[in-house]
């Protein structure tokens, strides 16, 4: 099926307007460097949180997460841990008000209240996080830039527009094309606008994901009236033993195959294993990108605390009604979906296009496309931000021009922003496909960051050297490491990686004296975390005798797991009302409602600057 002319102007309307925000926000993004990047940090955190929760709406993870709920029905619900997404529960719960309590304005910019400006390996350190960022900045935009093209391509095959092309196109750089053109949209409108755009666009960008996501789940559970699904026993259940135990054989074999490959036939030993790797990487807090700009965006600590909780709230039940409602129009029309590439193979991450484009009507395929096109684009636009505020932030102003006029910096964003996005195309184009690139940055660089960023927060003695050879070793280690394994294997090998990563953090942080004691009392005092503090906590008691020390690890932990257990509930929530699994929607609305409760009183109403 080819687009018709309603979702085209559909899409063409989204292009034209976000244009318009990008001019519309750009007289306010001059004010100064804090407006342009930060929006002033006068956002409320209701519209940063959805915002960094369109941010996570992406194309390329959206198909991954269909495929997933196609082959292991309600197990795939557990999958997305290998990110983690429950780390969003430890920022609700405690480490996004630390984190704005610093007023920092970058991850690398929050080091300087930690270690200092001055000592050994501070400035090391400084050089390291801001070199990190911006690769990981760097490879989600060639990410999401071939993402983009490929998913293109499959609506607007390039037959039908190669005419009004004036130059020729070789087929293997088709999907770059399409993916530069609505890159440069994306560009405009972030660069012009900065943050005050970018968020705007994200909320125009879920409304109309809103629709379209509800409009699939309609139109799946319509056509799921009074059938019966095609799947094997143990699909429709969460729960699961050591062994995944879905046996697809008489039904589509080929899905035995998948599983197989995927790797997660010992499901229990690689649950255990995800959880041991979320855990730590939750407890490290959140990476240098978008997620980290906008907590540090948020007006203050509580609200800090707010739009984390609010993301998995408005992201989660939205996102499952489209993932569910396309994986159940999948499996009742499996044989009339053509999931095979050229080389015989299927390819079950097709099934969201494939299924959008057969069985979805005129202007709601639109609507599907504008929404999925800005996921791109608020995903880009958010990403190119983060890396504009640590070039500046952190580059220019820190080491080549700290005197800067306003005028100035908004023109240095303007150009590191093109930069950027040039750099990003150009990286698309050499990327083999998108999976090599998210596996070097999830597996490699998320890898090698977990161990120093943990005890950054819970350990006095931990310093810059500590920070540098920690982020070191893990980084190398696990370049390494992703030489020799891949996929799943890459998770078994991980409490290595984290043990590496911790002897370079322990050696480094010995081999160089402490943090200067001033830095440390201005930081725990203002920052207040639990964790290993006494012998800074006995000095601060000196100069003020009533100070209290956080001794708020208990509950914070209680909070966590009640969070969990929420964010499941909102997960499988709209997949049991699609599949009019009553029992069990019932079940899961009166554990939302009594955690919902508990966290009222434990949470919510404790929330402090």
């Amino acid at each position: 099926m080819k687009l018709k002319l309603t979702d085209l102007l559909i899409i063409l309307c989204y292009l034209v307007v976000t244009i318009g925000i990008g001019l519309w926000y750009r007289k306010k993004a001059r004010q100064n460097k804090e407006s342009y990047m930060m929006g002033g940090k006068s956002l409320p955190w209701y519209k940063l949180g959805l915002s960094d929760a369109s941010d996570m709406f992406d194309i390329s993870g959206t198909m991954w997460m269909v495929s997933l709920c196609f082959v292991y029905g309600m197990k795939s619900i557990w999958i997305p841990w290998l990110w983690p997404v429950f780390n969003q529960v430890f920022l609700m719960m405690y480490l996004s008000k630390w984190l704005r309590r610093s007023n920092a304005n970058t991850g690398a910019e929050w080091l300087s209240t930690r270690f200092g400006v001055k000592g050994p390996c501070v400035g090391a350190s400084h050089k390291i996080v801001i070199a990190f960022a911006l690769i990981c900045c760097l490879g989600f935009l060639a990410y999401g830039f071939i993402g983009l093209g490929k998913f293109i391509e499959i609506f607007i095959p390039w037959d039908t527009v190669k005419a009004y092309v004036p130059f020729n196109v070789p087929p293997q750089y088709v999907a770059h094309l399409y993916g530069i053109v609505f890159t440069l949209f994306a560009m405009f409108y972030s660069i012009l606008g900065g943050m005050h755009s970018i968020v705007l666009g994200d909320m125009i960008k879920y409304a109309i994901m809103t629709v379209a996501c509800i409009s699939i789940a309609v139109i799946a559970y319509t056509h799921l009236n009074g059938q019966h699904l095609n799947v094997p026993k143990g699909w429709e259940s969460p729960f699961f033993g050591y062994r995944l135990n879905l046996n697809w054989s008489k039904i589509i074999a080929d899905v035995n195959g998948k599983i197989k490959d995927d790797g997660y036939s010992l499901f229990g030993l690689f649950f255990m294993m995800m959880l041991f790797k979320g855990a730590f990487a939750s407890l490290a807090g959140p990476a240098p990108n978008y997620d980290m700009q906008k907590i540090l965006s948020t007006r203050s600590p509580k609200e800090a605390s707010k739009m984390s909780g609010f993301v998995s709230i408005i992201l989660l039940p939205i996102r499952y009604s489209l993932i569910i409602g396309l994986t159940v129009l999948g499996l009742l029309y499996y044989q009339q979906m053509n999931l095979k590439t050229p080389d015989g193979t299927i390819d079950f991450e097709r099934i969201l296009p494939v299924t959008i484009n057969n069985f979805l009507p005129a202007g709601l395929v639109g609507l599907v496309l504008t929404g999925l096109l800005g996921a791109f684009m608020g995903t880009f636009s958010g990403t190119l931000n983060a890396a504009q505020a640590y070039i500046v932030n952190d580059i220019y102003l820190k080491y080549i021009r700290p005197d800067a006029p306003t005028k100035q910096i908004i023109s240095m964003n303007y150009l590191v922003g093109i930069v950027v996005v040039f750099i990003g195309i150009v990286l698309g184009f050499y990327a083999k496909d998108v999976n090599s690139i998210l596996q070097w940055i999830v597996s490699a660089l998320y890898g090698g960051y977990v161990a120093a960023n943990v005890l950054k927060w819970h350990w006095w003695r931990f310093n810059a050297s500590g920070f540098f050879w920690g982020m070191l070793a893990g980084i190398v280690a696990a370049l390494v490491f992703t030489r020799f394994f891949t996929g799943v294997e890459f998770l078994y090998y991980f409490p290595l990686l984290f043990a590496i990563s911790l002897a370079g953090s322990v050696i480094g942080t010995y081999a160089a004296p402490a943090t200067d004691m001033q830095v440390l009392k201005t930081f725990y005092r203002t920052v207040r975390p639990w964790g290993f503090w006494q012998s800074v906590h006995e000095q601060v008691l000196n100069d003020d005798p009533g100070f209290k020390a956080n001794k708020d690890f208990g509950k914070d932990m209680f909070n966590v797991v009640l969070g969990i257990i929420a964010q499941l509930c909102l997960t499988i929530l709209p997949m049991y009302l699609i599949l009019s699994m009553k029992l069990p929607l019932l079940v899961t609305v009166l554990m939302l409602l009594v955690v919902g409760f508990i966290l009222k009183r434990t949470w919510w109403n404790k929330l402090e600057d």
